[in-house]
């Protein structure tokens, strides 16, 4: 099926755009009334996610309500360790909890490298639905967490301040830590690859936790591990480059090895300057990012100065996918998140015109 926005695609690739793109992370979230109508709908969060049909239709609300130029697939980063066989709980106000977490370099023997057909087939039943409901109005993007990221949450048993176990096994049983972290990039692989032959054209590895550690630790339980994903995804499908985007919060350090990871795209998170990133890796990748997510917070002509900026900042080039720096928080007004897509559509024109 011909797309009838392709805008996304050909920025992920550095080829020309009419106008900058624009989604963002959790654009499918409970800042909207209709995400927040279809979850209580769905019973909880967790029942959202293993739902396909109400999956996808959270998945296509923020296309009929922003006009994003990609969707992104409604799920969560912790499906995967559950399809491993770990037990996985979201509590009213707890977020997420594994009751029984990782202690031990026997328990992490004990985890299968899962099938995702078979293991998270809800996944690809909604992945095929999504894309039925967009009927190529734009792009579909899958993703998962990093292997580090995963491991995070499987060690600690759930979100954590100080990361104090799953650095204590890193530090004093690396080899059981790589030997987790192995099994989790080929899991996610396996799992990146199954959202592409279900349809998926683009897919992003959110590594959320990467920018805990140190530069020798990042690169060595982190962006190895990612790389590895990398190097076994399946990079074309339907006759076209599936691109894929490399994300690390707070890893704004590291871009060069980043990129020379392998990625089409590097997301940024807001912490650096998008005229420095493009100096240091622009030329290589794309780059997506990269608005203060509070920013969504101020008046709407403030969100739109701030647009302006950071397309001032990249400037008349190719290559910028338009997205905040982290994922939109829940109580940020509708018409703030209404009006930070209309100022990437109404701003970016005039830097691409030839």
């Amino acid at each position: 099926m011909k797309l009838k926005n392709d805008l996304f695609l050909r920025a992920c690739l550095r080829q020309d755009v009419e106008r900058t793109p624009v989604w963002m992370m959790r654009q499918a979230g409970r800042y909207l009334p209709e995400y927040r109508e279809t979850r209580r709908r769905a019973g909880g969060f967790l029942d959202l996610c293993k739902n396909p049909e109400l999956a996808c239709e959270v998945t296509v609300q923020p296309i009929d309500i922003l006009g994003a130029d990609a969707a992104i697939l409604f799920s969560d980063i912790l499906v995967v360790p559950e399809a491993m066989g770990m037990e996985l709980t979201f509590g009213a106000g707890e977020g997420p909890r594994f009751p029984q977490p990782i202690r031990s370099r026997r328990d992490i023997e004990r985890l299968p490298v899962p099938d995702p057909e078979e293991k998270l087939d809800y996944v690809m039943a909604a992945v095929r639905a999504i894309r039925k409901a967009l009927n190529g109005r734009v792009p579909l993007i899958g993703f998962s967490g990093s292997p580090w990221t995963l491991a995070t949450y499987m060690v600690e048993g759930g979100g954590s301040k100080n990361f104090s176990k799953v650095k204590a096994m890193m530090f004093n049983e690396p080899s059981a830590m790589h030997l987790l972290l192995e099994k989790l990039a080929d899991s996610v692989a396996a799992y990146l690859n199954a959202q592409i032959a279900n349809g998926v054209q683009a897919v992003q590895i959110f590594d959320t936790w990467g920018g805990i550690l140190t530069t020798r630790d990042y690169k060595e339980f982190s962006l190895a591990y990612m790389q590895r994903v990398i190097e076994q995804l399946q990079r074309e499908s339907e006759g076209r480059r599936v691109p894929v985007i490399l994300y690390t919060k707070g890893g704004m350090g590291w871009l060069e090895a980043m990129a020379d990871a392998g990625p089409d795209v590097v997301g940024l998170d807001w912490t650096i300057d998008i005229d420095k990133a493009r100096m240091l890796i622009g030329d290589r990748v794309a780059l997506q990012g990269n608005m203060d997510p509070t920013m969504l917070y101020a008046k709407p002509e403030r969100i739109r100065q701030e647009v302006r900026d950071i397309l001032e900042k990249f400037g008349p080039h190719n290559g910028h996918v338009f997205n905040l720096g982290h994922g939109i928080t829940p109580d940020v007004p509708k018409e703030h998140a209404v009006a930070f897509f209309q100022a990437v559509r109404e701003e970016s024109p005039r830097f691409h015109r030839r």
